[in-house]
């Protein structure tokens, strides 16, 4: 498929959203859902109070508070990134007590970009590398690639950026 071409986007049923009528640039909002993380037979953190970011292409990627996580669960660690619509992410690991840690998982925008201001204290985090992650009650999937750090559920549909064929989208 030539890099200039948008794939065709899946069916939507019932209840279901496409990322491709997500948009560009992302938003952010703030939602009434509810997301636990495992780790090590660990509940790490839990929040009934979200913000997804919606971007075409993408699954949604889920920002939790980080008063949710548990006491001393995040560490921070020296990776950044830059995203050229939030500005500056600064990684952290999740680590358990007796279990190996999740390095650099979990991430943050200390100071972002004033187009969202909803993300000050939030934190997203890679759902491959967890026992579980569920959002209000469904275990959710990782994007595929591992570079993104989208949550993908029954509701939204793609394809998603990150599988095989979808560098130039």
């Amino acid at each position: 498929m030539p890099f200039d071409r948008r794939p065709r986007p899946d069916p939507v049923g019932p209840g279901q959203e496409s990322v491709w009528d997500y948009p560009r640039p992302p938003r952010a909002e703030r939602v009434p859902r509810r997301a636990e993380l495992w780790h090590g037979g660990t509940l790490v953190a839990a929040s009934d109070d979200l913000v997804r970011v919606l971007e075409t292409s993408h699954p949604p990627t889920w920002y939790l508070p980080r008063t949710a996580f548990t006491d001393g669960v995040l560490v921070p660690g020296e990776h950044r990134t830059f995203c050229e619509w939030k500005g500056v992410a600064h990684y952290c690991d999740v680590r358990v007590p007796g279990v190996p840690p999740l390095t650099d998982v979990a991430w943050w925008y200390p100071r972002p970009d004033a187009r969202y201001p909803e993300l000050t204290d939030r934190v997203a985090v890679y759902v491959a590398p967890f026992e579980r992650i569920t959002l209000d009650g469904e275990t959710v999937r990782p994007q595929p690639g591992g570079f993104y750090g989208g949550w993908v559920t029954d509701e939204v549909v793609g394809p998603f950026k990150g599988g095989p064929g979808s560098r130039g989208w």
